[in-house]
């Protein structure tokens, strides 16, 4: 069964060429490109061209079509619509990438968001808030592979859930590695999220028995929030030790999600305090203890 409508593929259509073009009232969605400009779009995709005929648009309609139907035709088509909303198709005009990215897949369940500059297509309900800004965080930042974790996780969630949890797992792990090197910290010995995590909440002022930078009625509750978060960090941890047995899933697409979330939640926290802490000219480290 094709996880694209037509209405989606006209849609598609449009936004790859740029709209009818000459004599047309109406502005391009995204941007006007002529046959050979088409005929090179299609190629990168790994759709072949010569598959549609007639002048600009009939023959890209007809390739779009012919796509479709292929059998690998869901990845051709989630793979072109990734490469017209690509935000570097638009560097001089910006505000075009916002209008390709509300191209409505809404009713074929899916949905394009942004991970490090990149456009990518997922599932909806697969993402939320904080892994759209810990991403805008990350690509601003050097920080490793974290966009690229949390790429492989969102892809995953659903088709490969225990994949998911690993990609959330190594997102936070990086966050904790760049942060640590940051601060010039030494690294620890063993080097999973649990302990990653603890080596980089004392640099970071979160350890309890030291000061921190908010108000004594509420100091007691935050550190019962964090010290949550580092329970479920050590959950995801573990959960990522029971992958498949003899071919049954274990961990399912709404655990794979919930790790994710929690995983993304720590993960900007821990990026927003290093950057409150970098901002004030302070070493973390040097802050006194209570």
């Amino acid at each position: 069964m094709a996880l694209f409508s037509t209405f989606t593929l006209e849609a598609l259509v449009q936004v790859i060429s740029g709209g009818p073009g000459l004599g047309s009232t109406e502005p391009p969605i995204g941007l006007y490109r002529s046959a050979a400009e088409i005929e090179g779009f299609l190629i990168a995709c790994g759709i072949d061209p010569a598959r549609g005929e007639g002048s600009r648009l009939p023959a890209l309609r007809g390739c779009v079509n012919w796509a479709a139907r292929q059998e690998n035709g869901d990845k051709l088509i989630g793979r072109a619509i990734e490469k017209v909303a690509d935000p570097r198709n638009h560097a001089r005009e910006p505000e075009k990438t916002q209008a390709v990215l509300d191209l409505n897949l809404a009713a074929d369940g899916f949905e394009v968001a942004l991970f490090g500059g990149r456009a990518v297509l997922r599932k909806r309900g697969s993402g939320a808030a904080v892994v759209g800004a810990i991403s805008d965080k990350t690509a601003t930042l050097d920080f490793g592979t974290v966009s690229q974790d949390l790429d492989r996780a969102t892809r995953n969630a659903e088709e490969d859930p225990e994949d998911a949890v690993t990609a959330a797992c190594a997102t936070l792990e990086a966050v904790c590695r760049s942060i640590l090197i940051e601060l010039e910290q030494e690294l620890p010995a063993k080097k999973d999220v649990s302990a990653l995590v603890r080596a980089v909440q004392e640099p970071l002022g979160l350890s309890p028995g030291r000061s921190t930078d908010l108000l004594d009625l509420i100091a007691g509750d935050i550190r019962k929030v964090l010290s949550g978060l580092t329970t479920a960090t050590e959950g995801i941890g573990a959960l990522r030790t029971h992958g498949r047995e003899r071919g049954h899933r274990r961990i399912d697409p709404r655990i794979a999600r919930l790790a994710i979330h929690a995983a993304s939640t720590v993960a900007l926290f821990l990026i927003e305090t290093w950057e409150r802490k970098m901002q004030r000219g302070l070493p973390a480290a040097a802050e006194p203890p209570e």
